[in-house]
């Protein structure tokens, strides 16, 4: 039996290197850069350069940045890239403006530093997918899998491997036991029964074998591992398509053990950290940005109508707590109790003055206050009046696992068109839909796609009344 050299050694050996060129880029760019800019590399730039590889070093290990390259795509692998070099980016303008060191740095140096080394470390990530996909090419080191138990799983998986050739897989097909009638093959070759599977396993012409039965199948499970045991393939379990299709689960780990997460928030540990770091940032950033237009809204709602200049209501916040909530006053009421009305089209309630900040957004300008506070975030699912939320929960499977996160002052329900009055509960099972979908796909470019889109059209709604 002829034993093909594995790829996985191939992957550990570029995780270290990848390990050594981040480092190399890290501190390389700085006094190329300096060069080429004539800017002077002293022992400010030095502190600077020891102080970032600590810091990336440390978010890099607890985002797991350099898990295998067959763990997850090139996209994701530089998405992760991404929100690690933000994230100790932000962390290293925070701590120069705390240390009032911030002088002593050339703008014109640390932004163009900011910009050169990430786009360096992902143009290397892919020419180290391209080379391995070439290596992956050549006879030698191609290696051999196949699926047992023939559905849409085995399916999915097997146009996943087939387009990421890198891996160095070839997808050979499907075992199964059932009747040729019963199978739903599409574009899989049906290799054989699980016989089949044991007799070339042992015979040395499979590497991989994915188990892809259904989960009522456990007996049998255990059987064909146990059998693949006497040969030299490696057995991967793939875990029932049901639970992550129809409950929309993913994987996670407690105490070192492997477990089906079904509800939970993906702000945890470093993604927390990050994404608070990223509120407080962009928050102030613009909070400095839009006071003049803050100063001249809370002006105007005083010259044109009786009252509060801001408007305050309680929400339900991150995990179901009830916070308060800011909003420039655009009613000549104020409603937070048991029963609150939501605008329609035509409100008298609505001034006219409060009319035009609703219908382009300007209204909830305040709630960057909030954000600072920690009540709220730039990007995340739209809070609803107490009220709404007593109603709404139990008309609406899933409503409340939206308050995993802190609400947000813009979604992407909001960007997508799902924003104003929810006069239906079809309309609002559509926003918590698109709510659902944000909190599991989170990722720190989505929350920047979501502020662009929110400039470019979020501040203007038909439904917005």
């Amino acid at each position: 039996m002829t034993r093909r050299a594995d790829p996985r050694d191939a992957h550990g050996a570029a995780g270290v290197e990848l390990r050594l060129v981040d480092l190399l880029l890290l501190v390389g760019t700085i006094p190329v850069l300096g060069v080429a800019l004539g800017q002077p590399i002293n022992e400010n730039v030095l502190l600077l350069e020891t102080s970032s590889i600590l810091v990336f070093i440390g978010l890099a290990q607890a985002a797991r940045l350099y898990a295998p390259p067959h763990a997850r795509s090139l996209g994701a692998d530089i998405r992760r890239l991404s929100m690690v070099w933000a994230m100790m980016f932000a962390i290293l303008v925070i701590a120069a403006f705390s240390f009032k060191v911030s002088a002593r740095y050339s703008r014109l140096l640390v932004g163009s530093w900011a910009l050169v080394a990430p786009g360096c470390m992902a143009a290397w990530r892919v020419l180290l997918r391209w080379s391995m996909r070439r290596e992956a090419l050549r006879g030698g080191k191609l290696r051999i899998a196949a699926f047992v138990g023939a559905g849409s799983i085995a399916r999915r998986m097997a146009e996943h491997l087939s387009a990421s050739s890198w891996m160095g897989l070839r997808i050979a097909g499907v075992y199964d036991d059932r009747d040729l009638q019963r199978l739903s093959l599409e574009k899989l070759p049906l290799l054989g029964n699980t016989a089949d599977l044991l007799r070339d396993a042992r015979e040395g012409r499979l590497d991989h074998v994915y188990v892809t039965l259904p989960m009522h199948a456990q007996k049998r499970i255990v059987e064909i591992v146990n059998a693949l045991a006497d040969t030299t393939a490696s057995v991967y379990v793939v875990p029932d398509a049901f639970l992550f299709e129809m409950m929309q689960a993913t994987w996670a780990e407690v105490a070192g053990h492997p477990v089906i997460s079904v509800y939970d928030t993906p702000f945890f540990g470093v993604d927390g950290t990050f994404k608070r770091l990223e509120d407080v940032v962009l928050g102030a950033l613009i909070l400095l940005l839009i006071l003049p237009l803050m100063l001249g809204i809370a002006l105007g709602i005083k010259l044109t109508s009786r009252g509060p200049v801001l408007f305050r209501q309680r929400r339900y916040g991150l995990n179901g707590n009830i916070v308060e909530i800011w909003k420039f006053r655009t009613m000549t009421v104020t409603e937070d109790g048991d029963h609150v009305v939501q605008a329609t089209r035509g409100d008298l309630r609505v001034t006219r003055f409060g009319a035009f900040l609703r219908r382009h957004s300007l209204d909830e300008l305040p709630q960057f206050f909030n954000v600072l506070q920690g009540r709220m975030s730039i990007v995340g699912p739209r809070p609803h009046a107490v009220v709404h939320n007593e109603q709404y929960r139990r008309l609406i499977h899933g409503y409340m696992l939206r308050h995993k996160v802190r609400p947000g002052i813009t979604g992407w329900a909001q960007v997508n068109g799902w924003r104003g009055e929810t006069d239906t509960v079809e309309k609002m099972r559509k926003r918590v839909e698109f709510d659902l979908y944000y909190m599991r796909n989170w990722s720190f470019l989505l929350d920047l796609r979501i502020i662009v889109m929110t400039i470019f059209k979020g501040f203007r709604s038909k439904n917005a009344y």
